[in-house]
């Protein structure tokens, strides 16, 4: 399954860099983001790393909707949900394919992110940057679980072409909530003490979420009420 879910993956992030509409607007949209906030800045002072930290992520949120709605809706558009339901290829390659294409995708924009967030809204990294980095992948690994669970659900009949932003954020709130806190240790000047729970919370919700993708994406991909 592993050759297929790589393949599965490939293929996702090829068509999605050649039309280049997720990753670009996912990017476009998270940067016009953090600029209109800094926008908030009072003259003189500077955005709190906790504000800095809700910012980065509500942008994080956005792109992730624009980048899993992208990759279900190439194989709507091109009909090919049917014939990747015959082939032998197990249906949860599909998913760990598109999230780990999207993992990617998402881990791309937030490259830009983090830069624009220390240009646009004065910050800068004073806790350790393993917490960081921890806290990047393993809220981004919370974040794609649901977005390829959730994109699948969404696409395929017109009712439903919304769905995704409408249920997803309710969702991810305690991984968001979790990346928030995290990132505000991570730019405040201060201590960094207390940040264990979050990170527990944070491969709590991957590991629980892991599970429940991987018995109920069968069913969301191939339309089974």
């Amino acid at each position: 399954m592993l050759k297929r879910t790589l393949v599965m993956a490939k293929k996702d992030l090829k068509l999605s860099l050649s039309g280049g509409q997720g990753l670009v607007q996912a990017v476009l949209l998270g940067l016009l983001l953090i600029f209109l906030f800094s926008l908030s800045k009072p003259l003189g002072g500077a955005i709190s790393p906790q504000a800095a930290g809700a910012i980065f992520w509500l942008a994080s949120a956005f792109g992730l909707v624009l980048v899993f709605n992208d990759l279900f809706a190439i194989e709507e558009m091109n009909g090919a949900r049917i014939g990747i339901l015959s082939s032998p290829a197990p249906v949860h390659a599909v998913w760990l394919g598109k999230g780990l294409a999207g993992f990617g995708l998402l881990f791309v924009s937030q490259l830009v992110f983090l830069p624009a967030t220390a240009a646009f809204l004065g910050q800068s990294v004073h806790g350790p940057w393993w917490l960081l980095w921890v806290t990047l992948l393993g809220a981004d690994l919370g974040l794609v679980i649901i977005g390829a669970l959730l994109g699948a659900l969404s696409q395929g009949q017109a009712a439903r072409e919304s769905l995704l932003s409408v249920i997803v954020f309710p969702l991810l709130l305690p991984v968001l909530l979790s990346g928030i806190t995290l990132f505000g240790l991570c730019f405040s000047p201060e201590h960094t003490m207390g940040y264990g729970q979050w990170l527990g919370l944070i491969f709590a919700f991957d590991c629980l979420f892991g599970g429940a993708g991987l018995f109920l994406f069968p069913f969301v991909y191939s339309g089974e009420e």
